[in-house]
């Protein structure tokens, strides 16, 4: 009985080009993209702006330090403030930074000069990196200034130093020290799509059945056992997706060496856990909603905000209440903090048992919909 229902959906799969191209190329196809997207593992060179009002020597010593940070390039001198902000706006910069005039005049005075830099926060990396690279050079060059004065004032070279900076900081990054954004991200995103994947396809499978009139043969192969139907149909899915995640971690761990500090089978054991919890989780609302168009819609939506709400780009631990909820709704979110235990930082498997069992709690929840979906495919009426 089982084994039919497996036959008859393997011929299913082989025989429709969206199955493969969807369980298949698709995942397949933007692990390569993405993987060669952040090659380079941190953008370098955000283009950005400088508005020199004074044009000095020290004014021009800034623009060479702010062109010399690995983090980004002076791609465009606007002529004053409007403009600068004009070429932000547009999106041909992310953002600029001004020196004002009578900078170095005040700077040699000792009076108290200002610079200002302006990010566009909007798009996240960059914004955040040119920001970064602004302050560096601004606390660098009032640093530099404020030396110089004290040092004209008779203070020693020694002296003034350790004023200045009286702690000095050495920073040794965990886990990461090359500060790789893909060894982050790729390892977020790359499941999360899989994730996406896996909840269309299969609310696809099962709605299919309805709207196609098939769901009668299918509940008749499995003797009207709803669990067995679902069964057979999901279980080669499973595998396949299971083989497709797993060449993922492969090419991502293996290929391209990200860090991998605990047993392999711990990151396989996950994976599976995901694809599995994310074929509940679709099931569930394929239960719930047992029509194509609108199931299709609503996993849709859960699987694109995944990518916002689970914490990948933006910590679980400061947004909204609700939204904050939510992230711990959706399987992917586990996954991606069993990554971080399990294989960034090494942990012991002990302290990460929590988020390998809230992945198998998401297999009981079929079971609260298994009659509503008998019901609906013993007597398919679908409507458009």
């Amino acid at each position: 009985m089982l084994l039919q229902i497996i036959k008859r959906e393997l011929r299913r799969i082989t025989s429709r080009k969206i199955y493969i191209v969807m369980m298949l190329i698709v995942p397949l196809g933007f692990t390569f993209f993405f993987l060669n997207l952040m090659n380079e593992g941190l953008p370098l060179k955000i283009p950005v702006g400088m508005v020199d009002m004074d044009h000095t020597s020290l004014s021009r010593q800034v623009g060479r330090a702010l062109n010399a940070s690995e983090l980004i390039d002076i791609s465009a001198a606007p002529q004053d403030f409007h403009e600068a902000m004009r070429q932000v706006k547009s999106g041909e910069t992310y953002g600029f930074f001004y020196i004002p005039r009578e900078f170095q005049k005040q700077s040699l005075s000792g009076e108290t000069p200002t610079l200002s830099f302006y990010s566009n926060m909007t798009i996240f990396v960059p914004g955040s990196l040119s920001f970064k690279g602004f302050k560096t050079i601004a606390v660098t060059t009032s640093g530099g200034i404020v030396k110089t004065t004290l040092v004209g004032l008779g203070v020693g070279e020694n002296l003034a130093g350790s004023l200045l900076q009286p702690v000095v900081i050495r920073s040794h990054p965990l886990n990461n020290p090359w500060l790789n954004y893909s060894i982050y991200l790729s390892q977020s995103f790359i499941p999360c799509l899989l994730a996406l994947v896996v909840l269309l396809m299969t609310v696809f499978s099962i709605c299919q059945e309805k709207k196609a009139g098939t769901s009668v043969e299918w509940l008749a192969m499995a003797k009207g056992n709803m669990a067995v139907a679902l069964l057979g149909k999901l279980l080669p899915q499973t595998v396949i997706f299971t083989i497709v995640g797993v060449t993922m971690q492969a090419i991502m761990f293996g290929f391209m060496h990200f860090p991998m500090n605990c047993h392999p089978l711990n990151m396989i054991f996950a994976m599976l856990l995901l694809v599995m919890a994310s074929q509940a989780f679709a099931t569930f609302i394929a239960e719930m909603l047992p029509n194509l168009r609108i199931g299709m819609s609503i996993v849709s939506l859960t699987g694109i905000l995944c990518f916002s709400v689970a914490g990948f780009s933006f910590p679980v631990e400061k947004m909204y209440g609700g939204v904050a909820i939510f992230s711990y709704l959706v399987p992917i979110r586990y996954y991606f903090l069993i990554y971080i235990d399990q294989a960034l930082n090494g942990i012991p498997f002990y302290y990460s048992r929590f988020y390998y069992i809230a992945l198998l709690a998401f297999l009981l929840l079929p079971v609260l919909g298994l009659r509503r979906l008998a019901k609906q495919l013993a007597h398919p009426v679908y409507v458009a």
